[in-house]
């Protein structure tokens, strides 16, 4: 009497290897989705507190800053790039304020973010945010 080899057989291993494709063609565009959405908080906290700067700046100066990461009295004296690399940051002086802007540094982790291209915030406190194709998505972006 022949003995049967126990073990898996080509079909078995092949439908496996598709059944694990498939989870993976799923789980990691989805995963990718939310750590760009978690990323975002990075931009926000850095508007934020540059917001904060520039009407610290203002009150010292009585004038805004037109630069992010020049030393006082010439700019604010934060990074022009946030924590962890992932947005610059500009501000461009308007006849009533400022705006500050993020954007995802080229090369970097977020630069793939469609959804939130570029992040804006002024000196009335008004946020918006734009897709890459320059639709507004200020909703999204800034919850």
């Amino acid at each position: 009497m022949m003995q049967r080899t126990r073990g898996f057989t080509l079909v078995e291993l092949l439908v496996a290897m598709v059944i694990a494709a498939i989870l993976m063609a799923i789980a990691v565009p989805s995963y990718r989705s939310y750590v760009q959405r978690t990323q975002r908080t990075e931009a926000r906290q850095a508007l934020t507190q540059a917001r904060a700067a520039q009407e610290r700046y203002f009150l010292q100066y009585n004038r805004y800053a037109a630069d992010v990461a020049a030393v006082p009295p010439g700019g604010l004296g934060l990074p022009g790039i946030t924590a962890n690399g992932l947005y610059a940051l500009q501000v461009t002086l308007t006849p009533t304020g400022y705006s500050l802007r993020a954007t995802p540094v080229p090369g970097g982790a977020q630069q793939d973010d469609t959804r939130c291209a570029a992040f804006t915030v002024d000196e009335s406190g008004r946020r918006t945010a734009i897709r890459d194709t320059g639709e507004d998505n200020t909703e999204e972006c800034w919850r």
